[in-house]
């Protein structure tokens, strides 16, 4: 038998990374998982990378800090980039940094074989009747944690992509924020952003398939103004062409987000159009004691677009009997 080849599935999510082994499956290759770029560095360093998956948003160093060192270090490893930021600045720029190629999330396995084929790779990797080698098997559990981080991630990079071709920009991703909070922390939460000058937030709302939510953006003036720019509103910034203009971008990035959550949630939700609940600092309180619920999950993402000072926050929150739906949907993918 040959010798295995050493790889690297480089990725923050759990659910990622066992996603990433599965496409593996039978293959003959020696996987060692890294939880960021320091790790896959490292792993690198050692000889256990001569071919590497590697996303981008990822906390201590990112992929596209990875693809630096590599490419100053000169070491000695093939990249493919596997990431939900599907921008073709995204694209583009790590294939300037030197990776072979770019692997949309979630992972399709014979779009992966087809890469590896067409870099004539597949033969090296050639298919073993044996299950692949881990350096840490323990890596793949999955907790509903992993799993809503990941499909937020996801979903971040769609919207993203939407708006960046749109607007012809960048849109520089943050890794999601996702937890599950009390009513209590999401009325502070709320109350932090409210309490920013000039904000402004609009809201829309979801339901379908026993799940329900809701998702605020929340702006700041200076990035609407910004935006007037960037979407060619030559006109006087009146309060009507305000509002026009943070209802385009609610139903972009809101209605990405809630489409992209939906597919891969395999459900269908009816979106209500976006209502704008403050403007200019006048935000009306939330009554969250009228939610009839005590916890809820929480999504958050701050967006920053090109280099200019623009900037949004999305905040989703999921009412709590949505949990059990959502939480019977992640058990399936623990079994993948």
């Amino acid at each position: 038998m040959n010798t295995p080849i050493p790889v690297v599935i480089c990725d923050d999510s759990s659910l990622a990374r066992k996603h990433m082994a599965r496409s593996l499956q039978g293959w003959n290759v020696d996987i060692t998982f890294a939880s960021n770029g320091l790790e896959a560095l490292e792993a690198i360093q050692n000889g256990l990378g001569h071919l590497v998956f590697l996303d981008l948003n990822m906390p201590i160093m990112d992929g596209y800090q990875v693809l630096e060192r590599i490419q100053r270090d000169d070491l000695p490893t093939l990249v493919l980039v596997v990431s939900g930021d599907i921008q073709p600045d995204a694209t583009k720029r790590v294939k300037s940094l030197g990776a072979l190629d770019f692997i949309k999330k979630p992972i399709n396995e014979q779009i992966v074989s087809d890469i590896l084929h067409q870099y004539g790779l597949l033969q090296e990797l050639s298919p073993n009747s044996e299950q692949p080698k881990r350096h840490n098997p323990i890596d793949t559990t999955i907790d509903l944690q992993s799993y809503y981080q990941e499909i937020a991630n996801v979903a971040m990079g769609r919207a993203g992509d939407r708006l960046a071709r749109l607007l012809g920009v960048f849109i520089h991703l943050p890794i999601p924020r996702v937890r599950l909070i009390s009513i209590n922390e999401l009325a502070m939460t709320l109350q932090t952003h409210i309490q920013r000058e000039a904000s402004a937030t609009v809201s829309q709302g979801f339901v379908g398939s026993g799940i329900a939510g809701e998702a605020l953006l929340l702006f700041t003036e200076t990035s609407i103004k910004d935006m007037a720019t960037l979407m060619r509103y030559d006109d006087a910034l009146t309060p009507e062409a305000e509002r026009e203009i943070l209802i385009d971008l609610a139903n972009v990035l809101s209605g990405a987000f809630i489409n992209s959550l939906a597919l891969q949630l395999d459900v269908n939700f009816s979106q209500g159009p976006p209502s704008i609940i403050g403007l200019h600092g006048n935000l009306p309180e939330m009554d969250t004691q009228q939610k009839n619920w005590e916890k809820t999950l929480s999504i958050e993402i701050g967006y920053r677009i090109g280099e200019k000072t623009i900037s949004c926050d999305l905040l989703l929150l999921f009412t709590e009997d949505s949990l059990t739906t959502m939480n019977n949907r992640a058990k399936f993918f623990e079994t993948l």
